[in-house]
């Protein structure tokens, strides 16, 4: 006879297959334009999407999803600028001037907004879960632009506690941001 633990599996499975049959596979054509769009020179776009699911699957496990769009996008996103990363080292063909290829400049699509809208989003979180002394440092030296020892004359601290101050907030921020699946360079 079987345990009901044994049932458990099988039932998230289900909802599971559920989840990703009407929230993430409806997603697929706008990726594959999105990738193709971005990432002209991208060869392997199936294995960018294929691992994209692969890593919003593991991330809605984990309870960490917030956004089905967002974190597939940038997942995406991320992937192909690593596959692109590694192909740097091969060698590419100069293109002739008279290829006529024309190259449209223009602000990003609505899938790339929005993920950077949520990266922007966990920045602003990480930010906030810093501690007290270390956000306003951090938020000093890097939104505001001010030099080490403004802010230690601002805050009345040492030197040395402002530059040690922006070092763990950065690796904070860091550590936070990786643990919610954005690839950092």
């Amino acid at each position: 006879m079987d345990s009901p633990r044994s049932e458990t599996p099988s039932f998230q499975a289900l909802s599971q297959s559920q989840w990703f049959a009407t929230d993430v596979q409806p997603q697929e054509p706008m990726l594959r334009a999105y990738l193709r769009k971005q990432f002209p020179h991208l060869h392997d776009v199936d294995d960018v999407v294929q691992e994209s699911f692969l890593r919003i699957c593991r991330a809605r496990i984990e309870g960490r999803l917030q956004s089905v769009r967002g974190f597939l996008f940038t997942a995406a996103r991320n992937l192909a600028l690593d596959g692109l990363r590694h192909r740097r080292a091969a060698p590419f063909a100069e293109v002739a001037p008279e290829t006529g290829w024309n190259v449209v400049e223009g602000g990003p699509c609505a899938a790339e907004a929005a993920s950077r809208r949520q990266e922007l989003e966990l920045l602003a979180e990480a930010i906030e879960s810093l501690p007290l002394r270390c956000r306003q440092v951090l938020k000093l030296r890097k939104i505001y632009g001010l030099s080490h020892r403004e802010i230690a004359v601002r805050l009345g601290i040492a030197e040395r506690t402002v530059n040690v101050q922006v070092g763990h907030g950065v690796r904070r921020c860091a550590d936070y941001l990786r643990a919610r699946g954005v690839t950092l360079p």
